[in-house]
This record gives C-alpha cells, sequence and structure tokens, in this order.
C-alpha cells in the first residue's frame, strides 16, 4: 500500500498494479484517525487489497469489526476486495434515544 497522495515510481521494472478508490467518512469517524483526515479523500492500495487494508492504514483508534461499510452503495464487508474506482464509505453505528 502506499500512502495517500503518494505518487508510484513511474518507468520502474517493479511497478505494482494499484486500485485508486474513494473514502467517504461518516459522522465523527475522520477525528477517529491517528492522522487528520478529511470527509472524502482518494487512496491508491495494491490490487488485491481489501476493505480491512484500508482500515488498517487509515489508522482508527477503533476496531475495524465496530465500523458500518458501504461499497459503491451496498452494504460491504471487511474481507472485500476493492477494485478501480470503488466508493467506499465509513461509519460508526448509531445508537441511543428513545423507543
Amino acid at each position: 500500500m502506499t500512502a495517500m497522495g503518494a505518487p508510484e515510481a513511474a518507468g520502474t521494472s517493479n511497478t505494482r498494479q494499484m486500485v485508486n478508490i474513494n473514502v467517504y467518512l461518516h459522522s465523527v469517524l475522520q477525528k477517529r484517525s491517528s492522522r487528520e483526515l478529511p470527509r472524502r479523500f482518494p487512496v491508491s492500495l495494491d490490487d488485491g487489497a481489501t476493505i480491512l487494508d484500508l482500515v488498517r492504514q487509515l489508522e482508527f483508534d477503533i476496531e475495524p469489526h465496530d465500523l458500518l461499510l458501504a461499497l459503491n452503495g451496498q452494504v460491504a464487508e471487511l474481507d472485500q476486495v476493492l477494485s478501480e474506482g470503488d466508493k467506499v464509505h465509513l461509519m460508526l453505528p448509531i445508537s441511543g434515544g428513545k423507543y
């Protein structure tokens, strides 16, 4: 995986295949990372990377299985492989209130 926004070296014989995705953070999730993250941003990952790989790279202070995940508008799982142009939405579960 490369750091967000870090370009791959062009013209090298060991150039890895990468996928470029868009990440959307909902609620207070952007404040739950060790990095300062915007609400929406692009990420380049190694081809074959999963949502779990993405979540680990973002360094949240919560466990990955505690997140709600959506991939291209559909409920997703941590083991789903990402493809070029995917849109990944990450959010915290909503709780509280009275019934």
